[in-house]
């Protein structure tokens, strides 16, 4: 890249050459519009906000810039930690400690010319409705599922606000990656298929029962937890576990690794090890470089209409890079019963001999609620609220109480609310029938 500084017209010309061709010639799926100056104007005044400045951020931030979006602003609370240096290429060993989105701000700007990047170093729940009104797009670079639903419920929330305000539909562009897969999607909140419609394919992996951790073990996976669990706490090397000192991993690798052979199990790593007890998502450079190339590619159609972005056909590009390379692209459905997008309430299985408590705890694993302070009420019944505390303790004893036992009944609707989410989630309880003899 030439730098920022000393750049001329004729520099600045140069460097733009090809990306101007694209937006001046049209193609078969090019907006007619798209091509008129005032059009092309409209492009240089796009507001873009990056979520995550992280391995995807990183990326994104470079693209969007070397595609000519001026005005971007990117939210990270994060710092840099040493371990993120070998792949988001913006951060330096001089950065340690340095917050992610000012980091990363600074150093594209930098190096192009032109963008201006205004880092924000917060939650994305740190802001309100009227922050995000100023965008026309936003882009998640997220390794949380928790902020992805977070901004989802949001941007559905000032669409449904804004009515038949155009203005009002913020496109959301997701891009997600693990080891040597990833995903891309396209999601005009409250039109298309959102986050919470496609939940259920993020579901919360299940634990390995502590059977097969203590007795058969089958992965190596299996023998570090065996270390982890078992080992440590019979022989207690160090008084606490410390997961980011060498001398700590060290030890449970060694435990693993012996148990592996034991069993005859390949696999066993000192940085699948420390990645399994950490449970670190494997990043891959490569892999965040093409999904972030992909959600890119997705924006500058979306505000060029320079041809046909994802979202209303086809909405949704899985990527493989496990054996070859391999992409599909696909319709995600929107549902009815979607808490955020649907008008619905969806059914919820309950066995009405199982307790309040039973049903609370089960909202953390259902793949389509995945809720980890759950608080529930039905109609003209608070059942058990988790704030504040005073009617968490009036609360608490129905927690005990059987779902029948409270007067629940078949068909009933229920409102669960949980403070990580801004909205609420309604169901039906639909009662399991008892098995016949």
């Amino acid at each position: 890249m030439a730098t920022a500084t000393g750049s001329s017209a004729g520099d600045e010309t140069t460097r733009w050459k090809y990306l101007d061709h694209i937006r001046r010639t049209p193609g078969p799926f090019t907006d007619p519009d798209a091509v008129a100056e005032e059009n092309l104007a409209q492009f240089d005044k796009f507001k873009v906000l990056v979520i995550g400045a992280g391995g995807l951020g990183c990326e994104i931030l470079k693209n969007l810039a070397m595609s000519r979006f001026k005005d971007i602003h990117v939210i990270d609370m994060d710092t840099i930690d040493i371990s993120n240096l070998n792949r988001q290429f913006l951060f330096r060993q001089s950065d340690v400690g340095s917050y992610k989105a000012e980091v990363a701000a600074r150093f594209v700007e930098r190096r192009v010319a032109g963008v201006r990047i205004t880092a924000h170093n917060a939650a994305i729940q740190d802001f309100d409705e009227a922050f995000y009104r100023q965008f026309q797009l936003v882009i998640c670079g997220l390794d949380s599922i928790e902020a992805r639903r977070w901004i989802n419920a949001m941007l559905v929330s000032i669409a449904e606000d804004a009515e038949d305000d155009p203005d009002g539909i913020k496109p959301l562009i997701d891009g997600g990656t693990e080891g040597f897969k990833g995903q891309a999607r396209v999601i005009f909140p409250s039109m298309t298929s959102c986050i919470e419609c496609q939940l259920d394919m993020h579901a919360p992996r299940a634990a390995v029962p502590l059977c097969t951790i203590a007795s058969i073990p089958r992965q190596p996976e299996h023998c570090i937890e065996w270390a982890h669990v078992i080992a440590w706490d019979q022989e207690k090397p160090f008084p606490t576990l410390d997961k980011d000192d060498p001398t700590h991993v060290t030890w449970l690798y060694q435990k693993a690794l012996a148990r592996a052979q034991e069993y005859g199990i390949p696999g066993v790593t000192y940085s699948l090890t420390q990645g399994t007890i950490k449970n670190i998502i494997p990043a891959i450079a490569s892999t965040n470089a093409i999904i972030a190339a992909a959600c890119c590619n997705e924006a500058f159609k979306i505000a060029s209409n320079s041809a046909t972005c994802l979202g209303f056909e086809n909405n949704y590009m899985m990527y493989s890079g496990n054996d070859s390379i391999y992409t599909y692209t696909f319709k995600h459905e929107k549902k009815d019963d979607c808490p955020v997008c649907g008008r619905q309430a969806r059914p919820l299985e309950v066995d009405p001999a199982s307790t309040l408590g039973d049903l609370i705890d089960s909202f953390a694993v259902r793949p389509e609620a995945q809720l980890k302070k759950p608080s529930i009420r039905a109609e003209g019944k608070t059942l058990y609220m988790q704030v504040p505390p005073s009617l968490e303790e009036q609360t608490r004893p129905n927690l005990k109480k059987t779902i029948a036992e409270l007067g629940l009944e078949n068909g009933q609707q229920v409102v669960v609310t949980d403070p990580a989410f801004p909205l609420e989630f309604n169901f039906f309880l639909r009662f399991k029938e008892k098995a016949s003899a």
